[in-house]
């Protein structure tokens, strides 16, 4: 006798247990020697105000402002349950942020973005092994693409993700309008597991 398909309304319910398990897997701490990534949460709240504010020029390309209006913006990230930013945690000092963003897991597909690192920090080879760790835990964890959304402007974070092995795909024309009202046009990247196994991910 064939089997019977669960209730389209069980079949959902069961889908979205699925996702959230996955979402659990992802955003889970990550531990890697003198490197400590947690979900950002209120008592980064300080830590985080001060390495924003090592940069302050650095700003006007974001599309948050996490200068001159960080209370607010750090509230609303707290609330934004699309965006897991992970605090970056070097030798026991908060360095910036990076995460998870824009879940899609039915479809398995995750953004990583919302990066920001201190001056202190760049140049020095961590952001590299802060997005190796991200990639690794999300391919890991049953993704199959990987999405990269960069402000066209920004051209030092388009060169950072091609190095990784992810390809542009497209530009989206007035995508968004940022905190300062620039309407931004964003580039697309993807990155696959085949893609990251041939390129950054196989010296690894």
């Amino acid at each position: 006798m064939p089997a019977t398909r669960a209730p389209k309304s069980r079949r959902h319910l069961i889908e979205i247990y699925m996702a959230n398990l996955q979402k659990a897997d992802l955003i889970a701490p990550i531990h890697d020697g003198d490197l400590l990534l947690e979900q950002v949460a209120e008592p980064h709240r300080e830590a985080m105000r001060a390495a924003c504010a090592a940069d302050p020029d650095i700003w006007d390309i974001y599309p948050i402002d996490l200068l001159g209006n960080f209370d607010a913006s750090f509230d609303a990230m707290l609330a934004d349950d699309d965006r897991c930013p992970f605090a970056l945690i070097h030798q026991g000092h908060i360095i910036g942020m990076s995460g998870y963003l824009s879940f899609a897991l039915p479809k398995q597909t995750v953004e990583i973005g919302n990066t920001y690192m201190a001056p202190v920090a760049r140049g020095t080879g961590v952001n590299l092994r802060i997005k190796r760790l991200l990639i690794e835990r999300a391919f890991g964890c049953g993704i199959r693409r990987i999405e990269f959304r960069v402000d066209e402007r920004n051209g030092r974070s388009q060169a950072a993700v091609l190095k990784l092995g992810a390809r542009r795909e497209g530009l989206l024309m007035a995508e968004r309008v940022t905190w300062t009202g620039h309407v931004r046009n964003t580039c697309v990247f993807g990155l696959l597991p085949e893609d990251w196994a041939e390129g950054v991910g196989k010296g690894t």
